[in-house]
């Protein structure tokens, strides 16, 4: 059961996206269209970002409840399975604590 970095994986898509649209962008016309386009590719990166964490989230539950109710007795997966979870969880929370410690300090400049 291999392990799968959430982030690592948000941020790579994030990368290869930006490199895409370095190479397209010629003229000032073209960064404004690739503008536009960023937000549809980072706003779907986040959401899959969620729901990835969502669905670890939901297979611990029911892991934890086939555990109690002993239709399964594997301890190792359900361990497992709860460190993802957790993990994942956790990684999120960094993620948007520092986009809100950001957004604060975009918020304390003056224009």
């Amino acid at each position: 059961m291999a392990i799968n970095n959430i982030a690592m994986n948000a941020y790579r898509n994030a990368i290869e996206s930006g490199k895409v649209h370095e190479r397209g962008a010629g003229s000032l016309s073209k960064i404004g269209k690739n503008q536009s386009s960023d937000n549809g590719v980072f706003g779907k990166t986040i959401k899959d970002s969620l729901q990835q964490v969502n669905d670890l989230q939901s297979e611990k539950a029911s892991m934890i409840q086939e555990f109690a109710s002993g239709e399964r007795q594997n301890v190792h997966e359900l361990m497992i399975t709860l460190q993802k979870a957790g993990l994942a969880m956790k990684m999120t929370s960094a993620v948007r604590n520092k986009v809100m410690d950001a957004y604060k300090e975009l918020s304390k400049i003056s224009f």
